[in-house]
């Protein structure tokens, strides 16, 4: 076995790894998230890089809730370049100008999403998030955080800012499949994993508000 074959058996592998050690994890998340929407509060998704997929991901999407507020800054993202997107979540300080632009506040909870969980931005927003007052909710991989520093003025990883914390359970460098006469791994599983796990959030939120007494507000697909 090899190739594609190999990569679709692993990443099923690890995505049903995720799926049954992250349930817990999940459904603590989704109880954060379900009592802020539950009292007018807002519920923020935020990513750098690849990481920002999942952001997108939960903000405007069929079946997804509707009051959903995506941190999606232009010059994190890939398509202004990824030098550009790389060196920008590095640098110390952007985030509390974002956190400045997009008010996040007391009540609120925010999902913070950083395969490696160790570039500034990511941790600053996490940090200015928790000390507005807003609950953390990281989305990271543990095995890759752990094994790394932090570029963080701080030195703390995402995961170490976080009241929750959701492990999509990657590999350090994400990459999952070793080619002989490659000399790098290949076919990454973060954003797979990550959307997974994301989407079981929201069905979890929508759930928890319903069976509260609330009418989730979720939207229809524009196509349907």
């Amino acid at each position: 076995m090899g190739g594609a074959e190999e990569f679709l058996g692993k990443a099923l592998e690890l995505a049903a790894g995720a799926a049954g050690t992250q349930l817990s994890a999940v459904r603590v998340a989704a109880g954060l998230v379900a009592d802020a929407v539950g009292e007018g509060n807002t519920f923020w998704v935020f990513g750098t890089g690849h990481s920002h997929v999942i952001a997108e991901e939960l903000y405007g999407r069929a079946g997804g809730l509707a009051n959903v507020r995506a941190v999606l800054e232009p010059g994190l993202m890939l398509h202004e370049g990824l030098l550009k997107s790389s060196l920008l979540e590095r640098l110390g300080g952007l985030a509390e100008v974002l956190l400045q632009v997009n008010a996040v506040s007391a009540g609120d909870v925010v999902l913070v999403v950083s395969n490696s969980g160790r570039n500034a931005v990511p941790v600053e927003f996490a940090a200015g998030a928790r000390e507005a007052g807003a609950k953390v909710i990281a989305l990271t991989s543990l095995a890759h955080s752990t094994a790394v520093e932090s570029r963080a003025p701080s030195g703390l990883r995402l995961f170490e800012l976080a009241d929750v914390v959701i492990d999509n359970c990657g590999v350090p460098g994400d990459a999952l499949i070793e080619v002989d006469g490659s000399p790098e791994r290949t076919g990454s599983t973060s954003t797979i994993v990550g959307a997974l796990l994301a989407q079981a959030l929201v069905v979890e939120i929508v759930t928890l508000l319903a069976e509260r007494g609330h009418t989730p507000d979720v939207l229809r697909s524009l196509n349907a």
